[in-house]
């Protein structure tokens, strides 16, 4: 399993790790991923994703996750997401 976000993309990055003598480590710095279930109005069902905090947060303020994955680029989704994108814009066009 991948630890990347499926909603913003966020995945590891690197760093150092600095002691008190000044001495340098490489070490990584991971994504807070949780494992979520997300409500879509347009299709009336829930979707298990894996997403940082921050996506949480970004998908709680902007009004849920059909909001969310309109303005969300593709190149950041997983492919996961862009099937769910796909069937939101598809419902909604329907509707």
């Amino acid at each position: 399993m991948s630890r990347r976000c499926e909603l913003t993309g966020k995945g590891p990055m690197t760093g150092n790790n600095v002691s008190h003598a000044k001495n340098r480590t490489r070490r990584r710095f991971l994504p807070n991923l949780n494992d979520v279930t997300l409500q879509s109005q347009a299709l009336g069902r829930g979707f298990k994703l894996r997403i940082s905090a921050h996506a949480l947060r970004s998908v709680d303020h902007r009004g849920g996750l059909d909001a969310f994955l309109a303005k969300a680029k593709d190149a950041d989704l997983s492919a996961n997401a862009l099937k769910i994108k796909k069937d939101i814009a598809k419902a909604q066009a329907t509707a």
